[in-house]
């Protein structure tokens, strides 16, 4: 995310990929956290565990955020705009956390993606 305020700060405009709808998987920083250290007081047993709070938050929705936080446009753009994060940009990655959720009693509390990001010291 900071990456993304950066660059609307420096381009003048909040931007997504196509039509704006591929999703990311959210966690607040606390929450990530707070998972690693039940992973560690547990045992890593589990390959993999997903740090999830939210499935997926659209692309345009979090320019959208941005965009009014900073003042700037809120506009499409092509790959070229977002340099080496635009196979991200235009990935859809939703994501389920409900394995590691039942495995380590994780409960993620930490604010929602879209909420943070409107928060003044983000």
């Amino acid at each position: 995310m900071p990456f993304l305020m950066q660059l609307a700060r420096e381009q003048g405009v909040s931007a997504y990929l196509g039509e704006g709808t591929n999703r990311w998987s959210a966690v607040h920083v606390s929450d990530a956290g707070r998972l690693y250290r039940l992973a560690l007081e547990h045992g890593v047993g589990e390959r993999v565990y997903h740090a999830i709070a939210e499935q997926g938050v659209a692309l345009r929705d979090i320019a959208r955020v941005i965009g009014r936080r900073l003042g700037v446009p809120v506009e499409p753009r092509g790959r070229e705009h977002f340099g080496w994060l635009a196979d991200f940009a235009l990935a859809d990655m939703p994501g389920s956390s409900e394995r590691t959720r039942a495995v380590l009693g994780w409960n993620p509390t930490g604010p929602a993606l879209l909420a943070d990001l409107e928060h003044p010291d983000y």
